[in-house]
Formats: C-alpha cells, sequence, structure tokens
C-alpha cells in the first residue's frame, strides 16, 4: 500500500505557516531545558544517597525541594510547542497518537503518579529515611517512561510507511520498535537530558543552596561531573544516532543542507566547548555554552523531522486562510504568562527570607 494513501488532509493553516515554525522553534527548546532540570534533579538526588556525609544527604534534600516544581513546568512548557506541532502536522501527529493510543493515554496517569511521589519524596524526606532512595528512582523511571513513549509517537509519526500495521494490529497497541532510529533517538534525547540536568543541578546548588557551602561544593562537583561524561556519552551515541538515519536524511547534515550543515557544525563545536568548561566546572560559563547548544540540537531535530516528511508532506505547502485574532491572543498570553512566571521566581528569595524570619 502507498503510505501517501494514509495521510489524511491538512487542517487549514490560520496564518502562514512560518509563524507557527517560529513559535515552535521558541518554545519547544525551553520545553527542553525543564524536562532536562527535571531528569538531572531526579537522577542526582538518587546518586546522592550513595554517598556519604550528611552533605550529600542535604544535597538529596534541597533537590527534592526543587523537583516538584521542576515536574510542573516541564508539564507546562511542554502544551505550546505540542500545540505548535498540532498546527503543523496535527494530521500526522493524530495519526501516530490513534495507532499507539493505549500507550498515549497512559502518559496521563503516569505523570500523575510520579507527580505525587516527587512531592511525598518532598514533604517526607526525612520519615522516609534510606527508602527515599527507592522513591525516587521509581520517580525517575517513570518520567523515563513517558520519554519513551513520546519518542515512540514523535518516530511515528514521520514514517508513514509503519502505519499500515494498524490493519492486522487495530487495538491501539503500536510501538515502533522496528525503526532503526528509535533507540538511537531516544538514549540521544535522554543522554543529553541527563547531561543537562546535571549542569541544572550545579546551577541551583551554586546560587540557591549557597548558605550551605558543603553542599553546595557537592551539587556542583556532582552535577558538573555528570555533565561532562555524559556529554561526553552523548557524542557517541549521537555519532550512533546520525548513522541509523536514511542517507537522504544523513546528506542534510554533511552538506546536503546549507542550514542543517551549519547546525551540525556549530552544535559540534559547541559540544567540546562545553566539555571544555565543564570538566573545569567553570558552571557559568557552561550554562552559558549549553543554552544555545539546546536550541541548535532542536533545529537539527526539526531537520530530521522535515527530512524524513519530505516524500509525504510539506507545511508550507498547506493552504492559507487568515484569521489573526488566534495568534495575537496567544502571544499576548505567551508574554503574559512568561512575565507571570519571572515575577513569581523572583518572589522566591523574599519569601524564602520571611520565612526564616518567621
Amino acid at each position: 500500500m502507498n503510505p501517501s494513501n494514509l495521510i489524511p488532509v491538512a487542517d487549514t493553516l490560520t496564518a502562514h505557516w512560518g509563524w507557527f515554525q517560529f513559535l515552535l522553534m521558541l518554545t519547544f527548546p525551553l520545553h527542553l531545558l525543564a524536562m532536562n532540570a527535571m531528569l538531572g534533579t531526579a537522577l542526582i538526588a538518587f546518586v546522592a544517597h550513595f554517598f556519604p556525609g550528611q552533605q550529600y544527604r542535604d544535597l538529596s534534600h534541597g533537590l527534592a525541594k526543587a523537583l516538584p516544581f521542576l515536574v510542573a513546568f516541564t508539564v507546562n512548557l511542554g502544551v505550546a510547542p505540542l500545540l505548535f506541532v498540532n498546527v503543523l502536522y496535527g494530521h500526522l501527529l493524530y495519526t501516530s497518537t490513534v495507532l499507539m493510543g493505549l500507550f498515549w493515554l497512559a502518559v496521563i496517569p503516569i505523570l500523575i503518579i510520579a507527580y505525587y511521589l516527587a512531592y511525598i519524596y518532598d514533604f517526607s524526606f526525612k520519615r522516609l529515611g534510606n527508602a527515599g532512595m527507592f522513591v525516587i528512582l521509581l520517580v525517575l523511571l517513570l518520567l523515563l517512561l513517558v520519554g519513551f513513549v513520546f519518542s515512540n509517537n514523535m518516530s511515528m509519526m514521520i514514517a508513514p510507511s509503519s502505519w499500515e500495521r494498524w490493519f492486522a494490529t487495530p487495538g491501539g497497541s503500536l510501538l515502533n520498535l522496528a525503526d532503526p532510529t528509535l533507540l538511537a533517538r531516544y538514549l540521544h534525547m535522554i543522554t543529553g537530558a541527563l547531561a543537562v540536568g546535571g549542569l541544572c543541578v550545579s546551577l541551583y546548588a551554586q546560587v540557591v543552596l549557597k548558605r550551605q557551602p558543603l553542599v553546595a561544593e557537592a551539587g556542583v562537583r556532582i552535577g558538573m561531573q555528570c555533565f561532562s561524561w555524559l556529554t561526553l556519552l552523548q557524542l557517541v551515541v549521537g555519532t550512533w544516532f546520525l548513522l541509523t538515519l536514511t542517507p537522504e536524511v544523513l546528506k542534510r547534515f554533511m552538506g546536503g543542507d546549507t542550514l542543517a550543515t551549519a547546525y551540525f557544525g556549530a552544535g559540534l563545536l559547541l559540544a567540546l566547548a562545553t566539555l571544555v568548561t565543564g570538566f573545569r566546572r567553570q558552571v557559568l560559563a557552561t550554562v552559558w555554552l549549553t543554552v544555545p547548544l539546546v536550541y541548535l540540537m532542536s533545529f537539527m531535530r526539526d531537520s530530521v523531522r522535515s527530512g524524513y516528511l519530505a516524500p509525504y508532506f510539506d507545511p508550507a505547502k498547506v493552504s492559507v486562510s487568515v484569521q489573526w485574532s488566534p495568534l495575537l491572543l496567544f502571544l499576548i498570553s505567551l508574554v503574559g504568562g512568561l512575565a507571570l512566571v519571572v515575577w513569581m521566581l523572583m518572589q522566591l528569595p523574599s519569601l524564602k527570607k520571611s520565612a526564616r524570619q518567621d
């Protein structure tokens, strides 16, 4: 069967597709940064349980307080990019979601359980004692499971040739396990996320936990080691992921597409630079290098998606019926929401100071 015959007709866009592409590329890295911080915090909170000394226990406790907020930020910052993916590729994403509907619907209860356990780990940290390490491990595993479901969906979305499996298994239980890129894609995303998460923990320890010098030093040391060694591993996993791509898509990063090649070259240079600053434990310098690196990786990911969908779909060719009001309303809400979040974060130091005085 011709895969093109299985692809639904794309919905009419309410503005030029470039607007939605721009907003997708603007908001998705913000979600990634929050997700990275969440996973890195959970990982290091778990790892710190294995180190002797009160400072490591206090580090786990300090990270426990941040984890519920990070879960909330990750989920909320994921809404906007998911919205724009649906606007541009909704007919593809809807189809892949239906094919794996049972697993996709399971994401919500899994997240709820992980979120609830994160609060238990925070509020009952002292009472849990050594059992707390198993609670945070379960949180980490559940969050990694959610990531695996998302990787399945996003990889199946760009592979219409795999959709015909539905006729043999129409129960919504399909996964994209036969895709040679799936495992490499997932490990590439998770390894990078845990690495950047280690950097986020280092920054958190240096800025928020600085009143406890031993705890802050432990957090910076573990976080930067996690970042540096996982970034080194990420280069290996990233090479594996590149080699699993089809020759047509791989060629984009080897000179076949100017922008994709530029993203790849700049990303490689930034990754090598972060290794230097990372092993030197230069936290702020590494942060300034890593943020643009996350954006470049997002651009490369988008180029991979475009390459795989090139034979089937091009959002630039979708018909447009201009209606500016929905886009303007979203932009106003986005700016207002971000301003509110920044204001709330700025209030945290004064609230903590007031709480200590009480």
